[in-house]
């Protein structure tokens, strides 16, 4: 645990600028997906064990707050998509590597133009299945 946290520390402390920035989104966005990947493998593999628990895992799905967690998944999924396309390109074009921050930033404003018309579509399904309607 000392070790998470000194590294956060550390991480906060460096000022690499866009590119610290680029590598903790992509770091934190990857365990993200990996952390969705694992629960959902899990339960959907309890429908061979137990019927009962595969359903109240659906039925769990179903909340505000886990489809607040899809709208985080969303998010996870697209910037690690578009910086994951931007690392490929410095990776078999390497003279792209001095339009590295340009790159970057492509990349966020990719990313807000995609996640915001979907985050919110996301959003506004679960204001109305709160609301009841």
């Amino acid at each position: 645990m000392n070790n998470l946290r000194l590294t956060l520390e550390q991480s906060i402390k460096y000022k690499g600028r866009t590119g610290q920035w680029a590598w903790i989104f992509h770091r934190v966005s990857g365990l993200g997906v990996a952390l969705f990947l694992t629960i959902h493998i899990l339960d959907t593999a309890s429908i061979y064990f137990s019927r009962p628990v595969y359903e109240w895992f659906v039925g769990l799905y179903k909340t505000p707050l886990f489809g607040m967690g899809e709208i985080g998944l969303l998010a996870c999924v697209i910037y690690h998509a578009l910086n994951g396309l931007r690392v490929i390109g410095v990776d078999f074009w390497p003279q792209l590597t001095v339009h590295q921050r340009r790159m970057s930033y492509a990349v966020y404003v990719l990313f807000f133009l995609v996640f915001i018309p979907s985050g919110g579509i996301m959003l506004w399904r679960i204001l109305q299945h709160m609301g009841g309607a």
